[in-house]
């Protein structure tokens, strides 16, 4: 069952919520990689390099207790356990593909008006 913290709610209280629950420098890329699909422990290793062991699993409970990552594990010898998105993971889709585009525009991959969304810009063009 998720934990959910509770909040002294002032101004910046929606953001600090957010970001107590996906910030730290491993949680955006665990939530990066599953969003393409259910990975299990060792492909999160691969795909996260520089990630202690000790981090990833720290990480991946907390975003389970947090609602967002399920963990299914499977009565096997070994035992084989896999990460998956919940719903509520999903719902950061459109955060992590800012947070992306965002980070594309910071190291000069691409210029600010290719990061605009298209909406924004046929709203502007309309004026």
């Amino acid at each position: 069952m998720a934990r959910h913290k509770t909040y002294d709610c002032s101004a910046g209280c929606p953001v600090s919520a957010t970001l107590d629950v996906i910030g730290g420098k491993w949680k955006g890329l665990i939530l990066y990689h599953l969003l393409e699909g259910t990975l299990r422990f060792g492909e999160l290793r691969k795909r996260i390099p520089d990630v202690t062991q000790r981090m990833l699993t720290q990480h991946l409970r907390e975003l389970e207790e947090s609602g967002l990552v399920h963990r299914q594990v499977y009565a096997e010898v070994p035992p084989r356990v896999e990460y998956s998105l919940t719903p509520q993971g999903q719902t950061l889709r459109g955060v992590i593909a800012a947070l992306k585009s965002w980070g594309e525009t910071y190291l000069g991959r691409k210029t600010p008006q290719q990061a605009a969304p298209k909406r924004r810009l046929a709203a502007v063009a309309g004026r």
